[in-house]
């Protein structure tokens, strides 16, 4: 899609990229040799300023989902996701304003360095402790995976067009051919692009520890809100205004799609060919219109197919059909540019309409609520689920060991204070800029459905060819790829750390030399990492779903207890563990329930309505309530510790 000279410069983009992030790791290690190894490996020695704490915070929320999971929904449902996303702007507020110093307080208190440290010296319960450990192992997996995805994906969508790149590709689907794991990627190009960000990220992290990913942190959360600052006056103008958009929004209909286990178009080639033709996704075809129309159909391969040498036909094709002219007529009138299948009949079309905004049917559903929605028919964001994310989000961002582990590394109360304000101000100018730079995109960029995880790269390469700049696409993409590395390293610093930490010293072997530590984090965080890229060759098809399950199931495990832990001197080690399995179990069989009666783990079952996470949080809450209520208290000595603080130690 690039330009050679564009090309060029998007690669040396990255490699100056990657070249930074290596330099701030390197510095950051030289940090572990004059300081107590394990707090500064996995905590900074608790010593984080205003804007380390407030970057580094902002950059670990932005996620791969900011910036991969949540334009595609944007892009898919419309101006909807403004209200879906809302409440993100006092997370700061929420985390920070209502855990913060109490956390830093009881962690300091008890020399703890990781989560499942606080909750296991708080409540004086090793099981405990090892409950959260795996509790934060299996959630931070799924997360870890998804997005080592968006990563590479990212990667892909820089690179693509540049010549070393293509031929390396192609050297290493050669070079995997008949390797088990490997060789079932998806595309070479994607498995290149997942091994270059996964070393990367995994060395860096590895090498540099804490303040490794806090610095790279504070760079990455530099370049997110400059690259969206960029793509916004771009997406509009470009678009046409704000008004132009908003008017074309309205007129639109949702595509008609394939079903994912059936139907599709049948292709039929004038003649056959005497090499194999693959028909990649993204592909466009067009046909004849039907009887008594003018504009001819339109599809868009959503899944790549192949026709063997000599053969003419191949049948259910996955694609997507647009349904709004305005669309039809934008893409035929850059056929050039477009990557197009000619010569090609197309018959026995079987597709889908949305469940919500049937196409042809209800214009408007882009630019009102509750939004079109593929599979239910109360659309995106019914009244009550728009509730529960504007708990979703204010409240499971509480609940988030990540950003519990942040919490228990800023340096005084002013700093907490100061970083509450910069990060609120922080997530204002991403996350609503994005909003309308992906409806702008529903008009620049038609038909991206099938592969809207995407949609951010793909944008940033759009908006800079038109204006003659493709070498600005190397910054764009920069942002999307910070957001994703500064996630990835936190958390496999916060796995590692549950590893080393809460399961090898505090229960193997207590008196393990600072060497052997330092040892086994390096070997942990390196296998933890390594181990997450293998799975991702074969990537789960959905990410901010995974997000959202991830997000919203931390919150219903961890919020109670710790919250409990921190204000409530009456609870005790039961009450806790009642609050972490009732949160989990709960929120665990609304996913499961879902893939049996919706067909897929991700489309939970939801009670009145309600995402998971209310019911999670309410019935964590419950349960850790009336366990302590119905146990014995805890004992004098530990409330002491933990509730009768001399200010010179608060």
């Amino acid at each position: 899609m690039f330009a050679a000279d564009g090309s060029d410069a998007a690669l040396v983009s990255f490699l100056i990229y990657t070249a930074a992030v290596f330099v701030l790791a390197a510095m950051s290690n030289r940090l572990l040799k004059s300081k107590s190894f394990l707090s500064e490996y996995f905590l900074g020695s608790r010593g984080l300023g205003v804007w380390a704490f407030a970057l580094t915070f902002a950059a670990t929320s932005s996620s791969g989902g900011s910036f991969t999971g949540f334009p595609s929904k944007i892009y898919t449902h419309g101006w909807i996701l403004a209200l879906w996303i809302g409440s993100y702007m006092v997370v700061p507020i929420c985390t920070m304003g209502f855990i913060g110093k109490r956390l830093n307080q009881v962690a300091r208190r008890s020399g703890s360095i990781t989560v499942p440290d606080v909750i296991r010296d708080r409540f004086h319960s090793p099981l405990l402790g090892l409950m959260a450990v795996s509790l934060i192992v299996f959630f931070m997996s799924f997360n870890l995976v998804a997005q080592f995805k968006a990563g590479s994906l990212i990667l892909q969508t820089l690179l693509e067009g540049v010549t070393l790149f293509e031929s390396t590709a192609d050297g290493l689907a050669s070079a995997v051919a008949g390797i088990p794991l490997l060789s079932s990627a998806e595309s070479p190009e994607y498995l290149l692009c997942l091994l270059v960000f996964g070393v990367a990220v995994i060395l860096y992290t590895t090498y540099g520890g804490f303040h490794a990913v806090v610095w790279t942190d504070v760079m990455q959360g530099v370049v997110m809100v400059l690259g969206v600052i960029i793509m916004l006056p771009l997406a509009i103008s470009q678009a046409g205004g704000l008004e132009n958009t908003t008017k074309l929004m309205a007129k639109m209909t949702p595509p008609r799609v394939s079903a994912p286990d059936k139907g599709g178009i049948t292709l039929t080639l004038n003649k056959p060919r005497e090499e194999i033709l693959r028909i990649d996704t993204g592909t466009w075809i067009t046909d004849e219109p039907i009887p008594g129309q003018k504009v001819p159909l339109l599809f868009r391969v959503t899944k790549s197919a192949i026709i063997p040498a000599g053969k003419t036909t191949i049948n259910e094709v996955k694609v997507l059909q647009l349904t709004t002219l305005e669309d039809i007529q934008r893409i035929l009138g850059r056929k050039e540019s477009e990557k197009f299948l000619d010569d090609v009949k197309v018959s026995n079309i079987d597709l889908k309409a949305y469940a919500y905004g049937e196409s042809g049917t209800q214009q408007g559903a882009y630019v009102s609520g509750p939004g079109p929605s593929p599979s239910s028919s109360n659309g995106f964001l019914p009244f009550s689920l728009a509730i529960s994310f504007f708990f979703m989000w204010a409240i499971s961002g509480t609940g988030q060991p990540a950003n519990m582990v942040r919490l228990m590394a800023f340096r005084d109360t002013k700093t907490l204070q100061r970083s509450i304000c910069t990060v609120a101000i922080y997530y204002t100018m991403i996350y609503f800029p994005l909003v309308i730079i992906f409806c702008c995109a529903r008009v620049l960029l038609p038909g991206m459905e099938g592969e809207s995880d995407s949609i951010m790269p793909k944008m940033a390469v759009f908006l800079t060819e038109n204006i003659g700049m493709g070498w600005l696409a190397g910054l764009l993409v920069a942002a999307p790829f910070a957001a994703v590395m500064s996630t990835v390293d936190s958390f496999l610093l916060l796995i590692s750390s549950a590893w080393v930490r809460d399961v090898y010293q505090r229960n193997i072997n207590p008196e393990a030399s600072e060497k052997t530590m330092k040892l086994l984090s390096y070997l942990a965080t390196f296998v933890v990492g390594t181990a997450a890229m293998l799975v991702a060759v074969n990537p789960p098809q959905f990410l901010q779903d995974i997000i959202v399950y991830v997000g919203s199931g931390l919150a219903a495990s961890f919020l109670a207890p710790v919250v409990y832990g921190l204000y409530w001197r009456r609870v005790n080690a039961a009450g806790a563990m009642g609050a972490m399995i009732g949160g989990f179990s709960v929120h665990l069989a609304m996913y499961v329930t879902g893939y049996f009666v919706n067909g897929s783990f991700f489309k939970p079952y939801q009670l009145f309505n309600f995402d998971p996470i209310i019911i999670g949080l309410f019935v964590s809450f419950i349960s850790g309530f009336v366990v302590t209520k119905l146990t014995a208290p805890p004992s004098d000595e530990l409330v002491q510790k933990y509730f009768y603080i001399n200010k010179a130690n608060s």
